[in-house]
């Protein structure tokens, strides 16, 4: 069986270990994925950037871009037109990505009600030219990430990873589900098998993954070469790190540090007014994993206080106290 921790080329860049972090929508900021990749993940990924938005060159979209402390920087781009995603995909190599990713696995409706994402995958021809419209665009290596197809009677993932090799793509992920599954339900790690019977680029198994135990098995019923944790993370960035290593950084003595770095460089990140409303989600999730023995009243203040020093003071205080009377020392 493949180790975990044993590195992976894709298309001469080569990946320090075989756990990523996967693209999340408002979640894989670059402080996540500083985070993570600090923690030990092999490869961590933007979130999806809009190929045609990216080119308008607005300040949010450029922050998407951004690969700062990263050994190597990937960014994931979606469209439906060749003239954007060959645009974008320059911007993004020009901005220092090592890999260029695209989203044909998204089952938003605001992304697929513009025929991108996983939409692409109820038509294969017209997702193949937006596939070597990128590739010709750059000369780094370009991938790929889909779902197993749009509904349980298309299941086309092992055609479109065959195509999409052909056309040069280096790397291929395959999230478990269709598109009409969204996150519910099991992901099926048996039917990624046939795309790996099809292709013979790496490839990437995602969902479902929550520690150590399922990254080794799905790798080996799927026969995949590496490993892509998503949701998995939330409140807890360091996973990635964690599976590969079999132990991590989440002893209960540096939770709370860790935490209040992550909302301290969202701040800094997004500026203040801006980084607060991000970070909150994060700090949901943080005492959501870590905090449990919090009370309302705590968590209520925590994640609606809008002076940073107060938060930092009453987060650490919420992952580090053992109880309530603790709590009203520094509340």
């Amino acid at each position: 069986m493949i180790e975990l921790d044993q590195p992976l080329d894709v298309g001469g860049v080569r990946l320090r270990n075989r756990v990523f972090l996967a693209p999340m929508s408002g979640v894989s900021d670059l402080p996540f994925r500083q985070l993570a990749w600090r923690a030990g993940a092999g490869m961590v990924v933007s979130e999806m950037v809009a190929s045609a938005e990216l080119c308008t060159r607005e300040r949010g979209n450029l922050l998407r871009l951004k690969g700062d402390g990263l050994g190597t920087h990937v960014v994931q781009i979606a469209g439906r037109e060749t003239r954007w995603m060959a645009e974008a995909a320059r911007i993004a190599e020009g901005e220092g990505a090592h890999i260029v990713d695209i989203n044909m696995g998204c089952p938003a409706k605001k992304v697929t009600g513009g025929l991108s994402g996983s939409a692409l995958m109820r038509d294969l021809d017209h997702a193949l030219t937006l596939i070597e419209a990128t590739i010709d665009a750059v000369k780094v290596p370009v991938t790929l990430k889909m779902r197993l197809g749009w509904d349980d009677d298309t299941i086309n993932a092992p055609e479109l990873a065959a195509r999409a090799e052909q056309a040069g793509v280096r790397m291929i992920t395959v999230h478990g589900r269709t598109r009409c599954q969204f996150y519910e339900g099991k992901a099926d790690w048996q039917a990624i098998r046939a795309v790996k019977d099809a292709i013979s680029v790496p490839l990437v198994a995602n969902g479902d993954v929550l520690n150590r135990d399922d990254a080794i098995a799905i790798l080996q019923t799927s026969g995949a070469d590496a490993v892509m944790v998503g949701r998995g993370s939330y409140g807890q960035p360091w996973l990635p790190g964690t599976i590969v290593h079999g132990t991590g950084e989440d002893a209960s003595d540096l939770i709370a540090d860790y935490a209040v770095a992550h909302y301290e460089a969202m701040l800094s990140h997004y500026g203040e007014i801006t980084g607060i409303r991000h970070a909150r989600k994060h700090l949901g999730w943080y005492l959501d994993l870590h905090g449990v023995d919090v009370s309302p009243a705590t968590r209520g203040s925590i994640m609606t206080e809008i002076n940073p020093r107060l938060v930092v003071r009453r987060l650490h205080a919420a992952l580090t106290c053992p109880n309530a009377d603790e709590m009203k020392k520094v509340a």
